[in-house]
């Protein structure tokens, strides 16, 4: 199998997980009273990021050319900066409470998700740049 569909397959995972997971996995909060909260705007600001990086993933997957590659996985590197920050109060934020299930579970596994990422994609970054040398 070659090493793009691998990387690519894994950046896709990594995608829709960060999509997803605030829709399905581990639940942002709703409407609440006053309206609707910073963490359902977190969620859905993840979804849209969590969808661009599973289309750059199947862009990974589909290109070949290593240079392609490498652009596009620096514009990964920033989108898993982005996705990391997203539920931080830098940008959205969640829920203040400690028993909200967006700050017990989105919160760490976005962060997780996120870093898993970026280990990959610098990982990924320093491979292509190796062999754009050669």
């Amino acid at each position: 199998m070659k090493r793009n569909n691998i990387s690519g397959g894994a950046v896709i995972l990594f995608g829709l997980l960060i999509a997803l997971g605030p829709q399905f996995l581990f639940k942002m909060c709703g409407q609440h009273e006053s309206g609707y909260s910073a963490c359902h705007y977190a969620g859905l600001a993840e979804l849209c990021v969590g969808i661009l990086i599973a289309s750059v993933g199947i862009c990974i997957v589909l290109i070949s050319d290593i240079k392609v590659q490498l652009g596009l996985t620096i514009g990964l590197f920033l989108m898993a900066i982005v996705a990391g920050l997203i539920p931080y109060e830098i940008f959205f934020g969640v829920c203040d409470s400690d028993t909200m299930s967006c700050r017990n579970a989105a919160l760490p596994a976005l962060t997780v998700l996120s870093s898993c990422l970026l280990i990959g994609v610098v990982y990924n970054m320093i491979y292509l740049e190796k062999k754009t040398k050669t």
